[in-house]
């Protein structure tokens, strides 16, 4: 059993982060922390991959998170979970006290801490405000209060020591079983689909990620990268993926018009509630007096576009969440921030606790009630004739191929590099395969 952990092995494994926008795993953890914790809250409504997971792979997830806190040199390591999985809660239980952990609990004994089933309990700022009390400050990281936050597929990487060439995914919505698979990196949308079940001609749309934080899916030739969590299917005419639909011009103008300033989005905003200086309703303000000042719209540089306000909050099914992205590129260019950025001494509102959106209201505001809520991890035999795996896949730089047309290559080889001393990571064939043609993408055709 290997107890400690080699940076240089996680960046060779082209190892990031599984659940968000993937930033290099290496970089995250080449500092220390006093807490460690697992985001296992899965917040986004029909998703059920992390949960899955800890289900198969317990307790090699408990063992990487583990190694993970001891190379912080971390003196708490907790997994936040959803109190409403208690059967697992107790299986994990069980399993930390099975572990051979080689030590590592005496050093670091490992916590589970129950999370109330609201969105979006996931976003890492509240996940360490619940966890530990303490309010990561504005524009900053979870690293600013002694914490760092890792995805449950990324310690399940870590744990396994291996290329990362697949990813697990939850496919659900509009769909005959929703379940999880572990796709190879390059599938095409299509094809993942089809191995699931799901005739794609019979699908009206698709959300890639969640229905709060994804995007509509433009082609079943779009590709699983090793940031994909998932694929929600939905009937046409579903409100939904119709509210992805509408060209960002158009929700300007729908707001400018439409906005009636009641701030429901910001009395309900996640990082408002925890004392942050974000204000939507000044960014819908905004849409209909364009000489408003940047110094009115500092605030919204802080937004986690988590959508609640959106999707949720606004009465009249407005888009503050896109008024306060469209305010960042326009802070960003005046040069000035806000006054409050980085402070420390910020403390959560008083009614926050009574403001937490249930995941169950949620699904009835999206109109997802109908659709089978679960997901279980099932084995798929993957039998594409093509991937095509992108060069650009996550933060950092875009990998560089270093294969070319008829080569051949085996399941785990690395086929891309990024530039040297440049923050990125290999990129690995997901079988065995026959380079095809090299461009943005590496185009391989499998070998059966």
């Amino acid at each position: 059993m290997t107890v400690g952990l080699s940076l240089e092995s996680i960046q060779s494994h082209g190892i990031v982060g599984a659940g968000g926008a993937g930033f290099p795993t290496y970089q995250k953890l080449s500092g220390k922390a006093d807490v460690v914790i697992l985001n296992a809250a899965e917040c986004e409504p029909l998703l059920h991959k992390d949960k899955e997971l800890l289900v198969r792979f317990g307790p090699e997830i408990i063992l990487g998170l583990l190694r993970v806190a001891a190379h912080l040199g971390a003196t708490r390591a907790v997994i936040a979970i959803k109190e409403k999985h208690g059967a697992l809660i107790e299986e994990l239980k069980l399993s930390s006290a099975g572990s051979q952990t080689g030590g590592l609990l005496e050093s670091c004994p490992l916590e589970i801490f129950p999370l109330g089933d609201f969105y979006p309990a996931g976003d890492e700022f509240v996940t360490v405000f619940e966890v530990t009390g303490q309010v990561i400050p504005p524009g900053g990281l979870p690293l600013d209060v002694g914490c760092v936050v890792v995805n449950v597929e990324t310690v399940l990487n870590i744990a396994l020591d291996q290329p990362v060439t697949h990813k697990y995914l939850s496919v659900a919505g509009d769909v005959p079983r929703p379940v999880t698979v572990h796709a190879p990196v390059g599938l095409s949308f299509g094809d993942l689909l089809r191995g699931t079940g799901v005739d794609p001609k019979q699908v009206g749309h698709v959300l890639v990620g969640g229905v709060m934080m994804g995007h509509l899916m433009e082609s079943f030739s779009e590709v699983v990268t090793r940031t994909t969590g998932a694929l929600l299917c939905f009937p046409k005419g579903h409100s939904a993926p119709g509210r992805y639909a509408t060209p960002d011009p158009i929700k300007a103008r729908i707001g400018r018009s439409a906005c009636d300033q009641c701030s429901f989005c910001t009395e309900m905003c996640p990082r408002y509630l925890l004392g942050h200086p974000i204000e939507p309703h000044r960014a819908m303000r905004a849409l209909g007096f364009q000489e408003l000042g940047e110094s009115q719209l500092l605030g919204n540089a802080f937004c986690c576009e988590c959508n609640l306000c959106s999707l949720y909050a606004c009465p009249e099914d407005l888009f503050p969440m896109n008024a306060c992205r469209d305010d960042k590129p326009r802070i960003r260019a005046a040069g000035i921030e806000h006054p409050l950025k980085g402070n420390s001494q910020l403390k959560p509102h008083s009614m926050r606790d009574f403001r937490r959106i249930p995941v169950s209201s949620l699904i009835k505001k999206l109109g997802l009630s109908d659709f089978e809520n679960a997901g279980p991890l099932v084995d798929v035999d993957w039998t594409p004739d093509l991937l095509r795996v992108p060069l650009k896949m996550h933060i950092g730089v875009a990998a560089e191929a270093i294969v070319k047309p008829g080569a051949q290559v085996a399941r785990g080889d690395v086929i891309a590099r990024p530039p040297a001393d440049q923050l990125g990571v290999p990129i690995h064939a997901p079988c065995n395969a026959s380079v095809h043609a090299v461009g943005t993408s590496i185009e391989l055709h499998p070998l059966y």
